[in-house]
């Protein structure tokens, strides 16, 4: 049709010309393991209470929602407990618009935002969109990251925000507590921990939240999109000092929150420990794929989230394309040689290895080395 224009005939700002939205595949395929959804469903009893949640709010949506969400802090705050109150909690549509908030604050034109690559493609990107500038910092081997990286990587780039993944997605890589605390000590800028996947972690695993009293420059983000198996609800929250939410204040929109959000948000955690049942059936399909994963001759990296980055791919994109032949969808990440796998249910944890184990190992040339276990 004529007149019609692409991204390259309007005038963007010059930070997003040349930039592609963000974006992972959206396939109806049987096994859908490619952007670390808790694929569980919500339990019966839960759903019930909460359609019950969603009936009431829906008497009531001729009006604007509470703009403070002020049920739903308290009864996060309770679920994170850790001495925290209503005043130290703020939440959004999803940790991605509680980071860019966190942006719209704290970053913006003349600002810089650090994080460690290979990490969350999200975070490069919502700097674009804040235009804030995006230092990708360096990591340690195996992507760890130590303290002396940390301060070093703060200290040569000087940033305004940082980022730090814990567990780092796409790695899988856990972050200890002296890694926070030496680049909270090393910056005078906003130090945000994101907890996606904290509930993966090894029972017993001290969270950043534990982190949080004296420092009033720290934030911690959380979702309930992934343990809470709440992706398609779009809940995003973070714990920090009440002056921190008081500067969010100033940058949301106002009623951000629909009644029905904090309604369906409200009565899931109050079934948080139905909810969270099925963590450690996810963390054993996540350890279960990291042996097997190894016996089939791959290189997975340690993981305390609900997915495994594995090396040893030839061919990643061969690999990925002839897994979804096979009704098998995963993700490939970019990181050369490898590809990542979300831990699903055991029967779809079972599928995938099943399917990887007879596409084999494809190397550059197209030759297929056939993988079985002995």
């Amino acid at each position: 049709m004529e007149g019609v224009t692409s991204l390259q005939d309007l005038p963007l700002r010059t930070n997003l010309q040349g930039l592609t939205p963000y974006g992972a595949p959206q396939l109806h395929v049987p096994v859908a393991l490619n952007v670390n959804e808790n694929t569980h469903p919500v339990p019966e009893a839960v759903a019930r209470d909460i359609l019950a949640s969603l009936a009431e709010a829906l008497r009531s949506v001729n009006r604007y929602p509470d703009r403070e969400f002020t049920d739903l802090r308290v009864a996060l705050a309770g679920y994170l407990g850790a001495g925290l109150s209503a005043e130290n909690i703020w939440a959004a549509n999803g940790s991605n618009e509680v980071l860019q908030q966190v942006l719209q604050a704290f970053g913006g034109p003349g600002r810089s935002l650090l994080g460690f690559a290979p990490t969350y493609s999200m975070y490069s990107i919502l700097a674009s969109g804040t235009d804030t500038t995006w230092i990708p910092g360096v990591r340690d081997a195996d992507y760890e990251l130590s303290p002396a990286t940390v301060v070093s990587e703060i200290s040569r780039t000087n940033p305004d925000v940082i980022f730090l993944c814990s567990p780092n997605n796409p790695t899988g890589t856990p972050l200890s507590l002296e890694t926070i605390a030496a680049a909270y000590d090393a910056t005078d800028g906003i130090v945000v921990v994101d907890e996606a996947y904290a509930e993966f972690a090894p029972v017993g695993t001290p969270s950043a939240l534990t982190l949080l009293p004296g420092r009033e420059r720290l934030l911690v983000s959380r979702t309930m999109s992934k343990a809470f198996a709440f992706a398609g609800v779009r809940v995003g929250y973070l714990a920090a000092d009440p002056a921190v939410t008081d500067a969010l204040r100033l940058v949301r929109l106002p009623y951000h929150l629909s009644a029905l959000t904090q309604a369906a948000a409200n009565a899931a955690l109050a079934h948080s420990t139905e909810m969270l049942a099925m963590v450690d059936d996810i963390r054993g399909q996540r350890d279960r794929l990291v042996v097997e994963l190894a016996r089939l001759g791959y290189a997975p990296h340690r993981s305390w989230s609900n997915f495994v980055l594995f090396g040893g791919v030839a061919n990643p994109q061969r690999t990925f394309e002839a897994l979804l032949a096979e009704g098998i969808l995963i993700r490939d990440v970019g990181i050369p040689g490898h590809l990542r796998v979300s831990a699903g249910t055991e029967q779809e944890t079972s599928q995938f290895l099943d399917a990887l184990a007879r596409v084999g190992r494809t190397d550059v040339a197209g030759k297929t080395e056939s993988v079985r276990a002995e």
